[in-house]
């Protein structure tokens, strides 16, 4: 059930789209699965404007200088100018414009100096954004393209896959294992599975996520794979009619919180003195003078550049800190930026090259073996899901190893993509005359669902010796930091049509692949000069114990006390503090137990700074203090961060936190001369 108020009806809104079957949908909607062609696409972002939900949209000038305009302390000075006016105009015997027109000229000077400041601030900011601008994959003339989330319109086909944000409401066409997170929109942390047909009738549908074959705006694909058609953009959309209610802004920062509490004593004290300054001068003066000496005080106390002074600072400090390969999303997170006393990051491409080559493929027994290499190269090569790292080295080198051979020869069947509860990947070939079901994944996840060993060409039996050996070869690899991936395949899957991950059972073990991602040259100095800066580096990782303790070594974080994701997960939020305080090395985390971490860590007093680049590094980004990720990361985690990096480098980071701390000691120097006058 969705956790915000349903404001729209569901069956109006979406019951003909999500009720159709598909060929009905496409013939009704004049839906082309070939997807739309330049001009259409053009005349339908005319017709319906860009994608872009009204909330989010840029503010126009006009917003901008009105906030200017009746900011707190400029609101006061307008108020006292309207008494000014009745004492000094319409009492006074003889009317004096005198103190009304310096009141005038400090409101208009404060109006506008905060007005270009901070519109120029955001305009500098929104050019940054566009730099890391989101984008979709969408078919249009026919070939499947990248375009900015905003360019979507209604009728575009969008490709989606794991790691994708949905960038409209979507009816499915296509769809394969397809699993959606909609925590955005329902509250509700379980991903929903999405199918091409709805599987309830329209009638029955109470809340959205009841809705199977709709993909809304905002949500994003945990796993799995699909094709729609884009039926509703920008403040048609269900996110769009609710914006209102859907807020994920993070809390307020220290900063914001500090600012803002200075300027309400400033405005309580000013309410205080006005009438005490009035009450000790009225016996000595006229009413009209001792009022107007009040208000004067008033005026004097009043720091009415302070706004500006800061919005100066902060936007000036993005656009330098954009020279320094570090983009800022949002303004308010460089004060966070700068003063976190902790950084989390994960493991793979911040503290490694993120370079990763396949060194070993070995049997059961660790002896080289290329039929190990071979099967694991169709399955990354046949998958069609995100493909990352681990799947670009073993294609990589698969062909170096002349394996062309085999893309011509075997044909997809099916495939059961990747998710982080599996930790494991299956597609099903051909060769012509039989199939097979390839399965690669964490090697502990692929035992459990093998019984039988290949050895050789000789299929046994798979025994508790055997697969000890087999898990003692696996952690003599991690030791020497190399990651390990298991494969499996199964042979008697003639009569099955189509696979689900019912069917990763009883299969055969291969063996091994090993991969090697050595530590970045610049890591550990990094990691010193970071700890220097005061700022404590503790690593989250999905990773296995050996691999992350190799690595940490290397790179001098003090590993002799490390963390497995197991071993929190039945703790209280106060006994994983005590936790927290000792160790800086946590492994085998899901996407919740990192997050969990990230806010433990912030209730604790701490400003908390997550890196992360991943699908499910996203909860985590939202619950830091601040966000950091880099221009490469999946759709949601930029969406999610408030600093992308140009580099997932910690120097570029380190370069960032020491710009912005140059940044706010100018503004203390500034705002303490200013205090002085």
């Amino acid at each position: 059930m969705s956790s915000v108020k349903e404001e729209i009806n569901i069956d109006k809104s979406y019951g003909k789209e999500s009720s159709l079957n598909k060929k009905e949908f496409i013939d009704a909607f004049n839906i082309k699965e070939t997807g739309l062609d330049t001009s259409e696409a053009d005349e339908r972002i005319n017709k319906y404007g860009l994608n872009e939900v009204k909330s989010a949209k840029p503010k126009k000038w006009y917003n901008y200088f009105l906030t200017s305009l009746f900011s707190p302390f400029n609101s006061i000075l307008i108020g006292i100018a309207l008494i000014l006016f009745y004492t000094d105009i319409y009492l006074a015997e003889t009317p004096s414009y005198a103190n009304i027109i310096v009141i005038a000229i400090l409101v208009i000077s404060s109006t506008f100096l905060e007005f270009f400041e901070e519109y120029n601030s955001n305009r500098a900011a929104e050019k940054l954004k566009e730099l890391v601008a989101t984008t979709t994959s969408v078919i249009r003339n026919g070939k499947e393209i990248k375009i900015p989330i905003n360019k979507v319109t209604v009728g575009d086909i969008v490709k989606l896959s794991a790691g994708s944000l949905i960038p409209a409401d979507i009816r499915i066409l296509e769809a394969k294992d397809l699993y959606v997170g909609q925590s955005s929109l329902t509250g509700e942390a379980e991903a929903v599975k999405k199918t091409v047909e709805l599987e309830t009738n329209i009638s029955e549908v109470d809340s959205i996520s009841d809705l199977n074959n709709i993909c809304f705006m905002g949500t994003n694909v945990i796993s799995g794979s699909a094709k729609g058609a884009v039926i509703k953009i920008a403040d048609n959309t269900y996110f769009g009619k609710v914006a209102s209610t859907l807020t994920t802004d993070k809390p307020k920062s220290v900063f914001e919180r500090g600012i803002e509490n200075i300027s309400k004593l400033l405005i309580r004290f000013m309410i205080i003195l006005i009438p005490i300054v009035f009450i000790l001068n009225v016996e000595k003066h006229s009413t009209v003078t001792a009022f107007t000496f009040a208000v004067a005080i008033a005026i004097c106390i009043t720091p009415l550049l302070l706004p500006v002074i800061l919005s100066s600072s902060l936007s000036k400090g993005a656009v330098r800190m954009s020279k320094k390969k570090t983009i800022i999303k949002k303004l308010d997170a460089i004060q966070s930026f700068g003063a976190m006393n902790i950084l989390c990051t994960d493991k793979t491409g911040t503290l490694t090259e993120d370079r990763i080559v396949l060194e070993k493929y070995l049997d059961i027994y660790g002896n080289e073996d290329f039929r190990v290499l071979k099967h694991a190269f169709l399955n990354s090569y046949f998958q069609t899901g995100l493909r990352g790292n681990i799947d670009e080295a073993v294609v990589d080198r698969a062909l170096k190893n002349g394996m062309e051979e085999y893309i011509e020869k075997y044909k997809l069947i099916d495939e059961i993509p990747f998710d982080f509860s599996r930790r494991r990947l299956s597609v099903a070939v051909t060769d012509g005359v039989k199939k097979q079901l390839i399965t690669k994944g964490a090697v502990e996840e692929i035992l459990s669902i093998c019984t039988m060993v290949d050895y050789k060409g000789e299929v046994s039996p798979i025994t508790k010796e055997i697969k000890d050996n087999i898990l003692q070869i696996s952690k003599n690899l991690n030791k020497d930091g190399l990651r390990v991936v298991a494969v499996c395949q199964k042979n008697d899957i003639a009569d099955i049509t189509d696979f689900n991950v019912n069917d990763e059972k009883n299969m055969i073990l291969l063996g091994f692949i090993g991969f090697l991602d050595p530590p970045k040259e610049s890591a550990k100095s990094a990691i010193e000069r970071l700890n220097n800066a005061g700022i404590r580096v503790m690593v989250l990782t999905g990773d296995n114990l050996e691999v992350t303790k190799c690595i940490c070594k290397k790179v001098g974080i003090n590993s002799d006390r490390i963390v497995e994701g197991k071993q929190i997960e039945k703790l209280n939020d106060y006994a994983l503090l005590r936790i927290l305080k000792k160790s800086n090395i946590f492994v085998k985390l899901s996407p919740i137990q990192k997050a969990r971490i990230v806010r433990v860590l912030h209730e604790a007093g701490n400003i908390v700074g997550y890196m992360g680049d991943g699908i499910n590094d996203a909860p985590s980004l939202i619950n830091s203090d601040v966000g950091v990720s880099v221009d490469t990361a999946v759709d949601i985690a930029k969406e999610s961060a408030d600093i992308i990096l140009l580099e997932k480098d910690l120097d570029v980071l380190l370069d960032g936190v020491t710009e912005r701390k140059k940044n706010f000691c100018k503004f203390n120097e500034i705002y303490k001369t200013f205090n002085k006058f």
